[in-house]
């Protein structure tokens, strides 16, 4: 493996991107082109935990998924560990606003789900999946169904699955976005906890600026459609990070602050 490969390990690269959509109907070939992102340039180094915000409609989760290969971008390249991203491959983890679990299988029995399907053995994927729910605070609730659990526990469980896989990427869209904001600042505070030191890169798509400023590494500002990258802000926090005091440091308040100023002239133009 040369330099380059081994440096490419872990790192997504995204080089001039654009992507649009044929917006033509039934036999009307009307050649309408609709752009929903517009030369994206961008390099996330290993272990960088990386937020993206922008408007609604600005292509956020377009340009996430062209980074886990779900889809290709119309011109331009993407890569993950220096090669194209045209699938998404075992080392990468997704994790949506909903936590999608299958209702006739326990909490325990949705963490296992892609062990199983990777081959694991069932008592490996018991003993992983134990592991995780007990990282997240929900060792009691192993044997509980979907039903049984709290919006804020199902994302929990959530969580913990994609964990299991032990991706080198997590890609996130709005993990956190539909908990109230208590349990949001908790299961915040818990992902920090587990994530950090993993050398994991993160992707994170959010539409909560605070979010952003007090777990990311770099905040990716986007235009309004199409998108484009209008600000690259990184944030001067170490790590390991406590994010409750984080909130209190004046350095967090004037951090939040930039990431609006670039933001506040883009949702004036959404839609």
């Amino acid at each position: 493996m040369s330099t380059n490969d081994h440096e490419a390990q872990g790192t997504i690269t995204v080089r001039d991107a654009t992507h649009e959509f044929d917006r033509s109907r039934g036999d009307t070939a009307s050649g309408e082109r609709l752009y929903a992102l517009q030369d994206i340039n961008l390099v996330i180094p290993r272990g960088q935990f990386l937020a993206i915000v922008g408007p609604s409609g600005c292509g956020k989760t377009t340009l996430m998924n062209m980074m886990a290969g779900l889809i290709q971008a119309s011109s331009g390249v993407v890569t993950r560990d220096g090669r194209p991203a045209t699938s998404l491959a075992r080392n990468v983890g997704y994790m949506f606003a909903r936590p999608g679990l299958l209702p006739w299988r326990t909490a325990r029995g949705n963490v296992e789900l892609g062990l199983e399907f990777r081959g694991v053995s069932r008592s490996r994927a018991k003993e992983t999946a134990s592991e995780l729910l007990r990282q997240v605070g929900l060792s009691k609730f192993e044997a509980s169904l979907p039903s049984e659990l709290s919006q804020g526990m199902r994302q929990r469980v959530a969580l913990a699955r994609v964990l299991a896989l032990d991706p080198d990427y997590l890609l996130m869209d709005e993990p956190f976005g539909a908990l109230d904001a208590q349990t949001k600042l908790v299961i915040q505070e818990l992902f920090i906890r587990i994530w950090e030191g993993t050398g994991k890169t993160v992707v994170f798509v959010t539409h909560d600026l605070v979010e952003a400023a007090a777990m990311a590494d770099r905040v990716i500002v986007m235009t309004a459609s199409p998108g484009r990258i209008k600000a690259d802000l990184t944030m001067p926090f170490d790590r390991p990070r406590d994010l409750n005091d984080l909130r209190f440091d004046p350095r967090f308040q004037e951090m939040s602050h930039q990431i609006w100023t670039a933001l506040k002239d883009e949702v004036s133009q959404d839609g």
